[in-house]
């Protein structure tokens, strides 16, 4: 096993560091090194520690003590980097500065340049030992106000923010005493910005002063109502920036009466206020959750308008004005929007129009929308691995209907390696990748600009002519083995010492409206941040200097609306699971049979073998392989199941009614976190009561996350078995239609769109894997096991294909 994050390994005796270094499984930083006892000694430990693979924090000391000016930082440091990249051949990637930070407002005069030296010293190192980081002790520099809280949160937030725009790549600091920078009370944080700068000669004082005005360490807090005694427009921009519906309506409707025309309004404190929003977040001070409300307020204030524009448009004719138009759908097939209409909302943000078509919108209805709207782009998301056909389909009908519009292309399966190489030669203006949200704003305004895109074209089209360069010039994944070959380094079992577990009931049982208040407790909440687009693992996230605040206030938020859920019954979980006997053909597939007779079959399930050639004593792995072969005489069994959670399209169409994006957005993260929950639930159910083989397991949250339990569930379309017309037999076998209300679509997407569906494997050895690169061999033996034409398998398969096929045209075939 290899140590998912860096250890720190600090010590003030090298004897423990080095027996810390021995004990650690994946890469180390050892904290620390210096010149402290000379360059021998230096030299000596970097040694050991670039021996055991380890990063190494280097202090900005030396022979003659701390540095402590700016000079003694830079003199240092450059001298550590020149000993470590040339002496010992340290990769600069791996060396880590600490270039010192001391207390500041201590009141002596030699101190005062403390702060503002740290961070020319972060911006030399950053500038001229380029690859190399840089750390430091937040914490330290405000020592002189232990006790008061407010203070110091003020001091290390300010200073942070300073430090990272100076290059500090890491820093040490109470991640609960951090707050916003741009929320900071402005006199508080001008004084801070005195004493970090050295602005004045009485700065230390000056804050001093004021910090007496925080008695008892009490922690600041703005005054609820005094934005409401601001002028309209203050008030319209205050509520935009911090997503604040309480009074959006009666504000816009003050604003109205005061301007000659509604759509001033509009155009004029809405708009600054949304800039603001836009700044903050491209700036990375806002997050999207925050963004995501802000668009809610926007909205409300927009439709208290639209009745008034609407009307004088219809005694003028003239119509607001946006910055453009885009139509933005999830392709044919395809069910999954979340992240679509994040995108949506942060485009309306920035003034520009979008139609959002929604799932399963076919390419000539996209088309067809597109000219009648007069859009100025198109935009394609997807979620599952056939949408990438699809989204190339789309770009060669917009070529062959003589658009000229740029085609933004986004949505978890996608790349830009796959948008460069297979959907932008396809079509012959614009076709850009859109990796996010936060990105896609700065894309389409590159795209629709008469002056920059010209440029930004130019740029996207050498990007992708480089990549399909390197594609070209690839050798593929490596020599694969045979099939037969591979069949034969598979994973061997010695099925005569195994006897599998058989499960207390065979056949197929129903889970309908599943109480969700037993389901909350194993929702995974990392995903849950990545889907608004907040990196880190949960629960550390809730502590992160950069992004812990606003997690903490969206996991408030979506525990309360989970309230909401549960006791408003907004949404309904069903799921069916089917416990049967089973064995091993083909080497590859999987029988399974109506019952222990294993006369009837009930369903064939076809896998892949890895092809990959790989170290000896390392099997080529497919899923087969972990149930006993129907020669062997060795009874097996499996398992399969299909879980939602769905029911709330009305209550997303009552929010979106309501220009409440935010809500809308919520519930259907929310939704997609209780169907994976109740994946991971009804798992532990099997594991320890249907099926009965860890009937004493009790893991805690943490473990079942991690996946520690015996056994596996694989789902079709992912790398272990990534055929997604595997769903179409599993419906079947367990009939997901009328035990839990789901069906699929012709792309062999999940409805609900909030579910999850698989095979349970009980073999103490069934791990996940990726099935990788296949040859031509094993595609022709899959499709006549499965009973299909080869160009159909290799459509399915198409990214896992080791070849290009001889042809693949647009469409899938059901």
């Amino acid at each position: 096993d290899i140590a998912r994050v860096p250890v720190m390994v600090d010590s003030s005796k090298w004897s423990v560091i080095e027996a810390g270094l021995k004990c650690l499984q994946g890469k180390g930083i050892v904290n620390s090194i210096s010149l402290k006892e000379g360059e021998d000694e230096f030299l000596r430990h970097a040694c050991l520690a670039r021996r055991y693979g380890a990063a190494v924090v280097v202090m900005a000391f030396d022979e003659q003590g701390q540095a402590d000016t700016l000079e003694r930082r830079i003199a240092i440091c450059g001298r550590a980097h020149a000993l470590l990249t040339s002496r010992v051949g340290f990769p600069a990637e791996d060396i880590i500065f600490d270039p010192n930070i001391f207390a500041l407002a201590t009141g002596l005069e030699e101190h005062a340049r403390y702060g503002l030296d740290f961070l020319e010293a972060t911006r030399w190192i950053r500038g001229h030992l380029p690859g190399t980081h840089v750390s430091g002790g937040v914490s330290n520099l405000s020592f002189s106000f232990r006790g008061n809280d407010p203070v110091r949160e003020a001091m290390h937030t300010v200073f942070l923010y300073h430090a990272v725009a100076a290059g500090l790549s890491m820093g040490i600091v109470n991640a609960g005493q951090l707050g916003v920078y741009e929320q900071i009370e402005p006199e508080l944080r001008s004084r801070v910005e005195d004493v970090i700068f050295n602005r004045r000669a009485d700065a230390t004082e000056r804050l001093v002063e004021y910090a007496a005005t925080f008695r008892g360490g009490a922690k600041l807090e703005r005054e609820d109502g005094a934005w409401r005694r601001a002028s309209v427009e203050q008030r319209l921009v205050h509520a935009l920036v911090n997503g604040l519906t309480s009074h959006i309506v009666e504000d816009t409707e003050e604003a109205r009466r005061k301007y000659p025309r509604p759509i001033e309004v509009i155009e004029g404190p809405l708009m600054k206020g949304m800039n603001v929003v836009g700044d903050l977040f491209g700036a990375g001070k806002m997050f999207l959750p925050q963004v995501v409300k802000s668009a809610r307020v926007m909205k409300q204030a927009v439709a208290h308008l639209i009745p008034f524009i609407e009307a004088e448009k219809a005694r003028s004719g003239e119509a607001a004005r946006a910055k453009g138009k885009l139509v933005i759908a999830t392709v044919k097939g395809d069910v999954h929007d979340i992240g679509k209409n994040i995108v949506a909302v942060v485009l309306q943000c920035n003034n520009y129009d979008v139609v959002n078509l929604g799932v399963m919108v076919p390419a000539q209805t996209i088309l067809d929308v597109a000219r009648r709207e007069q859009a100025d782009a198109i935009g394609l998301s997807g979620l599952i691995t056939p949408s990438l056909e699809e989204m190339a389909h789309v770009a060669r009908e917009m070529q062959r209907q003589n658009f000229t519009l740029p085609l933004l292309i986004g949505g978890a399966t996608t790349s830009r390696a796959h948008t460069a190489v297979k959907i932008a030669p396809q079509y012959e203006a614009p076709v850009v990748y859109v990796p996010d949200a936060s990105r896609s704003v700065a894309v389409v305004q590159s795209l629709l600009s008469p002056d920059g895109c010209a440029a930004f074209d130019a740029s996207v089209r050498a990007d992708y002519a480089r990549i399909r360069a390197q594609h070209a010039a690839k050798k593929g994944p490596g020599p694969l083995h045979s099939l037969a070959e591979a069949r034969q380094r598979g994973l061997k079992t010695d099925w005569t010492r195994y006897a599998p577990p058989r499960p207390r009931r065979l056949g197929v049982s129903q889970m309908a409206d599943y109480p969700l208040e037993k389901l909350i407790p194993y929702i995974d909440w990392t995903p849950f941040f990545q889907a608004w687009e907040l990196s880190g693992a949960f629960p550390k996230i809730l502590d992160d200097p950069v992004v812990g605040e606003a997690a903490r206030k969206l996991h408030a938020e979506a525990l309360a609306s989970l309230e909401r859920v549960v006791s408003g019954k907004w949404i309904r979980a069903d799921g069916v699971y089917g416990l049967f006997a089973a064995a091993q053909v083909n080497q590859d597939d999987i029988e399974i049979f109506a019952d222990e007779s294993r006369r009837r079959v009930l369903m064939t399930w076809h896998n892949l073998r890895q092809q990959n050639r790989k170290p000896a004593g390392r099997p080529n792995l497919c899923l087969a392989d972990f149930m006993a072969p129907k020669d062997s005489g060795v009874h097996d069994f499996i398992g399969a199941f299909a879980v939602c959670a769905g029911g709330f399209d009305a209550r997303v169409a009552e929010f979106e009614a309501q220009h409440d994006d935010y809500s809308a957005i919520m519930l259907k993260v929310l939704a997609d976190r209780l169907a994976e929950a109740f994946a991971e639930h009804l798992h532990e159910r099997v594991r320890r009561e249907f099926w009965g083989y860890a009937a004493e397991e009790h893991l805690t949250r943490d473990a079942l996350i991690a996946e520690t339990y015996r056994g596996i569930r694989p789902a079709p379309g992912y790398p272990a078995c990534p055929d997604h017309t595997e769903k179409g037999p599993l419906f079947a076998l367990l009939d997901a239609p009328a035990n839990a209300g789901m069906r699929l679509t012709e792309s062999y997407a999940m409805l609900p769109a909030s579910a999850v569906s698989g095979f349970y494997l009980s073999h103490p050895e069934a791990s996940y894997f990726a099935v990788g690169k296949i040859g031509r061999d094993q595609v022709e033996d899959y499709a006549r096991r499965k009973g299909m034409s080869v160009a159909d398998a290799e459509r399915w398969l198409a990214p896992y294909l080791a070849y290009e096929p001889a042809d693949i045209i647009s469409g899938v075939s059901t």
